[in-house]
């Protein structure tokens, strides 16, 4: 009987894969190179994983997440805003983890995710979807906390989330993050004085 994979191997390779994809991007990624920089082989990850899709699958799958899972912490040490001034303390702060060195670095990849996986669902998932779904319905209760109708809320969170990622997706072109800061607090301007009326 064959000897089940090592978890704490398994979870150090993803870790790995993690850190690989980070630095060289998906687009090129093949087996064997990526077998060679972390001094194993390409059948040993095989042996770990069952098929290239399904690693990257597993090693971005908490990686690409880590912003919301930052946000929601955030909820839980600041407490969901109660007023709009308080909306958009909380909102400027999870703006400001996003320029976070870390996740600032990782940004092309979460990029290249969420396109890899609307171009190609069936290899790596609804990746795109289900961060916009979540970013979406995190957003549809706090403005929903706040007293507005459902149907405002949730108008309101899909303007902020796709706002946002837009404001975080361009720069990565032109390099011009200080004009999407200024972008994203004019956003924020525009957007406030509406929701001092909740009705």
């Amino acid at each position: 009987m064959p000897r089940p994979p090592d978890p704490a191997k398994r979870r150090d390779l993803l870790e790995q894969v993690r850190e690989y994809v980070v630095h060289n991007g998906l687009a090129d990624l093949s087996l064997r190179p990526l077998a060679k920089a972390l001094n194993t082989s390409d059948r040993m990850l095989l042996y770990y994983f069952g098929t290239k899709e399904q690693m990257i699958t597993e090693a971005l799958d908490i990686y690409e997440r880590r912003p919301l899972l930052r946000t929601r912490d955030l909820l839980e040490t600041m407490g969901s805003p109660t007023d709009p001034a308080g909306l958009r303390r909380f909102l400027e702060e999870v703006w400001r983890q996003f320029g976070e060195p870390d996740v600032r670095a990782a940004l092309p990849l979460y990029l290249e995710t969420m396109s890899a996986s609307v171009l190609h669902p069936d290899r790596y998932g609804p990746v795109m979807r289900d961060i916009v779904t979540e970013w979406t319905e995190l957003l549809t209760a706090i403005f929903r906390d706040l007293g507005m109708t459902e149907d405002r809320a949730r108008t309101q969170a899909t303007l902020l989330t796709d706002a946002l990622f837009g404001l975080l997706n361009a720069p990565l072109a032109d390099g011009h993050w200080d004009r999407a800061h200024k972008a994203f607090h004019v956003l924020l301007d525009s957007l406030e004085p509406g929701w001092h009326t909740l009705a």
